[in-house]
């Protein structure tokens, strides 16, 4: 298990066509959603989040962390190393599809600090929100916050992790939708 925020180098983002055992990962914050015909939770963990979605017979498991932490190959439906910018669509069983955008961007130390600040002020007001503890070299420890908006027939997961020694921000984007 990770104890502490990886390096943003060491990042990848991943789907599932299963779920994942909640000790495979050091969990902050959890949130549950049971709406229309599906479920999910979903959870801010030491080095990204995890989101898992189910409906019938089908489960997706979204993961973002380090590529160090031992996770199964069995039933991986996607892996991509969170660098730069990548979009991916996926048609599932029953009619689901899965839509996902990452963006990795590194950033002048006034802008990351500034965004930070933004995170802080306003991630508590909704969402998931956890502030880490600060590392030696840094006064302020990496953020994340979580924004997940339901609908009859859709989960929309927006995520934002800081990574202050890297001066790096992860954006995310998520769409689970079940078919009309």
């Amino acid at each position: 298990m990770i104890s502490t925020r990886p390096k943003v180098d060491e990042l990848v983002f991943q789907l599932y066509g299963r779920s994942m055992h909640p000790e495979l990962f050091e969990i902050q914050e959890t949130r549950e959603i049971d709406r229309g015909g599906y479920r999910a939770s979903v959870s801010i963990t030491s080095a990204g989040h995890v989101v898992t979605w189910r409906r019938g017979g089908l489960t997706l498991t979204e993961v973002a962390t380090s590529a160090s932490q031992p996770l199964p190959q069995k039933r991986r439906l996607l892996s991509h190393r969170l660098r730069g910018e990548r979009n991916d669509r996926m048609e599932c069983r029953g009619g689901s599809t899965y839509q996902m955008a990452f963006q990795l961007e590194t950033v002048e130390p006034e802008v990351f600090w500034n965004f930070q600040r933004e995170l802080c002020v306003d991630g508590g007001k909704s969402g998931l929100f956890h502030r880490f503890d600060s590392g030696v070299r840094m006064a302020l420890g990496a953020v994340s916050w979580v924004n997940v908006e339901t609908r009859a027939r859709s989960l929309l997961v927006q995520a934002f992790h800081t990574f202050p020694d890297d001066l790096a921000i992860v954006k995310t984007q998520s769409l689970f939708e079940t078919p009309a």
